[in-house]
């Protein structure tokens, strides 16, 4: 399977959820790979299915720079708060987004973009979890989570508009 969009495409991001691995290719190479967890739900487009999107995304945002490893975010906004085991017990509800926010845009209409698909309005992100949840396992509400320290190194070496190929 090619993950190419076009010709030009040198640089980009692929997400293997049967895997749970992230890769970073530089020059069409695979340079950097990281542990992921995706959707607890498996793979999927629609709204409201806490899924998680399939095919060709970009980086429409990057969120958080200059926060502290292991910010929480809600509304992909600092709270001010720094994830602990103390503040996990005090909120056990919350779903946990720490770190950087990396926001999905899909590129492929009435698959991930538009409508009831739309990745954007999904607000489907790679962002951070607490270390301990990502095993290897799906485990998300359809975003895709990283360990904090991968998160921020993945966020300082890619830019806004990079391409992302999610597939199983």
């Amino acid at each position: 399977m090619t993950h190419k969009l076009d010709n030009e495409i040198s640089d980009y991001l692929t997400i293997d959820i049967t895997h749970q691995q992230l890769t970073v290719f530089k020059v069409g190479i695979a340079v950097r790979s990281y542990l992921v967890s995706t959707a607890k739900n498996g793979a999927g487009e629609l709204k409201g299915s806490e899924c998680t999107p399939r095919g060709w995304h970009t980086i429409r945002a990057k969120i958080g720079e200059n926060q502290a490893l292991q910010s929480v975010f809600i509304g992909r906004r600092p709270t001010g708060e720094i994830y602990s085991p103390e503040l996990a017990k005090r909120h056990p509800q919350r779903d946990w987004i720490l770190t950087r926010i990396l926001w999905l845009g899909g590129l492929e209409p009435h698959k991930n973009r538009y409508g009831n698909v739309d990745s954007t309005w999904r607000y489907i992100y790679i962002h951070g979890s607490p270390d301990h949840l990502i095993t290897g396992s799906p485990q998300s509400h359809g975003c895709i989570r990283m360990k904090n320290a991968d998160l921020l190194e993945l966020f300082n070496h890619i830019n806004v508009g990079i391409k992302v190929y999610i597939h199983e």
